[in-house]
């Protein structure tokens, strides 16, 4: 089974950064960084520091798992972090030099409901979730 780790990167500011993704004939959409776990990770929290540096150049103060999605070859898993530095021009991830893979550009949206419905976030479970975590106010920084 293919896994993969994202994150909820929210600032000091309580805005979230996302990944806006452009590619030509597709619709633009919106994805939190992260991406697959390698057999050299040691954990899967060391794959999402390798991934949050790779995709913004960050560092990020894991909090705790959020959510996991599973379908019969996949499993994603969404922890919530603390961003603490990042620079998107300092990225290393190989996927931002392939040929044909579109755009990939940072930015910050409040971490609000409103800020939700203005991005088209994939996957929609995840925004979903986000959504009733904001409502019920359980996206809290506190161990589970």
């Amino acid at each position: 089974m293919i896994e993969r780790v994202r994150a909820v990167l929210v600032t000091a500011d309580d805005t979230m950064l996302v990944i806006r993704r452009t590619k030509p004939g597709v619709p633009v959409y919106w994805v939190l960084p992260g991406g697959g776990v390698e057999a050299s990770d040691d954990s899967r929290e060391a794959a999402l520091h390798r991934e949050i540096h790779e995709e913004i150049a960050g560092k990020a103060d894991v909090v705790r798992l959020l959510h996991t999605m599973e379908s019969d070859d996949e499993r994603q898993l969404f922890y919530l972090a603390r961003v603490e530095t990042w620079n998107f021009a300092d990225r290393t991830g190989p996927e931002f030099s392939a040929e044909g893979r579109g755009e990939y550009a940072l930015k910050e949206i409040p971490l609000t409901g409103e800020g939700l419905d203005r991005i088209n976030l994939k996957p929609e479970e995840i925004a979903y979730v986000l959504r009733g975590a904001l409502d019920t106010g359980t996206l809290k920084f506190t161990q589970v």
